[in-house]
């Protein structure tokens, strides 16, 4: 759990009547759905639904949502932005039952880029997977998946194989060993002295 807490009143009115009139409100309409229970039409101030966005830990992390005194795991499926003023204009979250397996995108994050020797004979970064789909018990999300480049060299294919993955994780996408990223040569001059 991230410590995100996400106050949340219900609304009343859906449609696009009813989203309008929540946003001069200064809130943002969203929808809480999943699990044994209907869809419910909800709202949040907007001020802080974008706190807590811009802290890097909402979207594919399980925060709380707070109705009066009841509290709720949930995870953010969605968002959705205002093309001009860049604010969030809607957003969904999904409900999290106890100990089931959900499916979220996890952050890949590279380390160790300063002392890799693919990366200092020449060779680029290409990172094919920004973030990997897992599939997890809802209360063990990992923060990231880390790839360590100290030993990596040009040519180099990262495969989902070669990350170790928190215990109970495994890709959503099975029967493939798919690629996370590579390092290339420049113009192939570096590949070829490698494998010299």
């Amino acid at each position: 759990m991230t410590g995100i807490v996400i106050n949340v009143d219900v609304r009343e009115r859906t449609g696009t009547g009813g989203a309008r009139e929540v946003r001069r409100a200064g809130r943002v309409p969203g929808i809480l759905y999943g699990g044994q229970k209907d869809p419910v039409a909800i709202s949040a101030v907007s001020k802080d639904l974008l706190k807590a966005i811009r802290s890097g830990k909402f979207l594919a992390h399980m925060i709380e949502l707070q109705y009066g005194d009841e509290k709720q795991p949930v995870i953010p499926k969605a968002i959705q932005w205002d093309p001009v003023t860049d604010l969030p204009v809607h957003f969904d979250l999904y409900r999290v039952e106890a100990g089931s397996t959900i499916t979220v995108d996890v952050p890949v994050k590279f380390i160790n880029q300063e002392t890799c020797p693919g990366l200092k004979r020449g060779g680029t970064l290409n990172v094919v997977r920004h973030t990997v789909a897992l599939d997890v018990d809802a209360g063990a999300i990992p923060e990231s998946l880390v790839v360590d480049l100290a030993a990596a060299q040009v040519g180099d294919v990262i495969h989902i194989n070669d990350i170790t993955l928190p215990e109970g994780a495994r890709p959503h996408i099975r029967g493939r060993n798919f690629t996370v990223a590579t390092i290339p040569g420049r113009g192939g001059a570096a590949t070829e002295e490698a494998a010299d």
